[in-house]
């Protein structure tokens, strides 16, 4: 189906998300430029040594390939079920080019600013110093982008390397160090993990307690058993915990801290190793951080530790630069958005991958990107401003009552529920619109 006569959009993004809205647009026939900093796709799995912002070398998925890939484009036989990096920047290169828009990409160039014009389109300002017009904006710059830093600073000065997980390129360098990790997510665990092979020692701090997740159960990956049978979040929240529990145990059996909440209340972390590792006393663990003393750092109990670096695996404040506060103005990463894709006081804008998936995020940029193809088609009618504020609202208490209360989960959704949802709108929009 053709676009709309004349309609122009511009794609901004090149990463997991901005190839789906891409390829969805290009299906359609819709006219779009997409905008890329990097040389190439792929966002963060970027493998390019030269790029700062790329992703480390032992970075695996954690998510089958199964459930990761694209529902029209599968993973290659021969990867494995947990691709790493390499293999999911080569995918995502195939991807684009199976589908034969690359050429719509223009690489090495960033959005600088978007501006909203007085007839409802867009001034798109670039690095390259262009302003280029368009209909319409669809934003893909991703959510883990900015660092965010523990606020207020803890006390004291650390004379020692502190850095970002986001900056983070690989084990080099610490042969020998003693590396405080703060953090229980995916990165903290996947950084303990790979320093505890190269460093003297390895202390893995955090505030709160985390599930932790193990990739495999049964012989088989573990979000296999997440499956699209409508069940009660209740019921599937136990399942997974029993699962959990009878493959790895308690993270307090390991001497881990005991997360102060029930499983499914959070986002898990995933990982195979980091429960034998601390078995292995190859990581230590330990409370918060208090203080910074020279050289030592001293955490919530009093006990305190000499420290080389220490790496803060604090998470990403959600940003969009480019973009104007009356377009959107994410307060601790809260984003009002309906369907989490638009913004019911600018319609022409639409966000893709902008959600935290209890699950692969790639399926659910793809679903979101044929809604955006489907309204910029003409073929999806969105509903009145009020239905999709109501909508927002009773997502947000959903969310609340789910799901504890931090910026990590203010973007949490359940993944089957979540494209079920979508669905039903996408159904219900092209029924209205005939």
């Amino acid at each position: 189906m053709a676009g709309r006569s004349g309609l122009r959009v511009c794609v901004i993004g090149a990463g997991p998300s901005g190839i789906a809205a891409a390829k969805a647009l290009h299906e359609r026939g819709i006219a779009f430029e997409c905008f890329e900093q990097r040389d190439g796709v792929g966002g963060l799995w970027s493998v390019d040594a030269a790029d700062a912002q790329a992703s480390y070398p032992s970075l695996e998925c954690n998510t089958s390939k199964r459930r990761t890939q694209f529902s029209d484009f599968p993973m290659p036989g021969a990867f494995p079920p947990y691709p790493h990096n390499k293999q999911m920047a080569a995918y995502f290169d195939a991807y684009v080019d199976h589908f034969g828009f690359r050429q719509l990409i223009r690489f090495n160039t960033s959005v600088e600013h978007a501006t909203r014009t007085r007839e409802g389109g867009w001034d798109v300002r670039l690095s390259t110093g262009e302003v280029r017009s368009y209909d319409a904006l669809v934003v893909a710059n991703g959510h883990h982008r900015e660092p965010r830093w523990p606020d207020p600073p803890f006390s004291g000065e650390f004379s020692g390397r502190q850095m970002h997980a986001h900056d983070y390129v690989g084990p080099d360098g610490f042969a020998g160090q003693a590396v405080v990790v703060l953090g229980m997510g995916n990165s903290a665990m996947d950084i303990a993990v790979e320093l505890s092979g190269v460093a003297r020692t390895v202390y893995l701090a955090s505030r709160r307690g985390a599930h932790i997740v193990p990739k495999y159960a049964m012989g088989q990956p573990i979000d296999t058993f997440n499956t699209a049978l409508p069940m009660p979040w209740l019921f599937k929240r136990a399942l997974f915990s029993v699962i959990v529990r009878a493959t790895i145990g308690r993270p307090e059996d390991v001497g881990l801290p005991k997360p102060d909440h029930r499983f499914g209340e959070a986002h898990p972390t995933v990982s195979q190793r980091i429960i034998e590792r601390v078995r292995a006393g190859a990581v230590i663990p330990k409370p918060n951080i208090a203080a910074f003393d020279g050289g030592r750092v001293r955490f919530s109990d009093g006990s305190e530790v000499d420290a080389d670096t220490v790496v803060y695996c604090t998470g990403y404040t959600v940003s969009f630069p480019f973009l104007d506060r009356d377009v959107i103005d994410p307060v601790d990463n809260r984003v009002n958005l309906f369907q989490q894709v638009f913004s019911p006081a600018v319609p022409s804008v639409a966000f893709v991958g902008l959600v935290q998936p209890f699950g692969a995020l790639m399926p659910v940029a793809e679903a979101q990107s044929r809604l955006v193809a489907d309204y910029l088609a003409g073929s999806y009618q969105l509903p009145s401003r009020g239905l999709m504020l109501a909508q927002i609202r009773r997502r947000q208490e959903v969310r609340r009552r789910q799901f504890v209360a931090s910026a990590r989960h203010t973007m949490e959704i359940d993944y089957h529920s979540y494209l079920r949802g979508l669905r039903r709108e996408r159904r219900r929009g092209a029924i209205s619109a005939a």
